[in-house]
């Protein structure tokens, strides 16, 4: 291989961590991903006063600078209290082929499907949006139906 194509500062630092994601849909939150949102700040804050090497707290400091634009662009909804159809905050119970799952409906950064929450702009969430009980909605080309709807716990 000529030498032309080898790269000669091997000690150079590594380039600096890019920046996460932000997504571009509005950042909708419950009361309780508002939370989140300021304890994940409060917990990086914490930790970037620890010693950290250099690459752990490049990585705080990119942490940050993201928790803090979703804290910064943060509008938080109040579900809800009697919902009767799907939406923001609510808690849908559906039924997919012969699965009976409950989802609740929240912010993006809030989801954790493993628990049961999905974000307000997942293709299941869309398709929900605004489907009251006994609806059935198309996800792809699976029908789903909704069986009950009833206040988040994100509220």
């Amino acid at each position: 291989m000529s030498r032309a194509f080898v790269k000669e500062d091997d000690d150079a630092p590594p380039p600096p961590p890019l920046g996460r994601t932000v997504s571009s849909a509005p950042n909708r939150v419950t009361a309780r991903g508002l939370r989140l949102i300021d304890e994940e700040i409060a917990r990086i804050e914490a930790a970037l006063g620890a010693g950290q090497d250099a690459e752990v707290e490049a990585r705080l400091r990119r942490d940050l600078r993201y928790w803090g634009l979703r804290r910064a662009t943060a509008q938080p909804v109040t579900p809800d209290p009697a919902p009767r159809a799907a939406g923001f905050g609510a808690k849908v119970t559906i039924r997919r082929g012969s699965a009976i799952q409950v989802v609740e409906i929240v912010g993006e950064d809030e989801a954790d499907p493993a628990q049961g929450r999905i974000g307000w702009t997942s293709p299941l969430a869309r398709a929900l949006d605004g489907a009251a009980p006994g609806e059935t909605v198309e996800l792809g080309a699976e029908p789903v139906e909704v069986l009950a709807v009833a206040p988040g716990e994100g509220g």
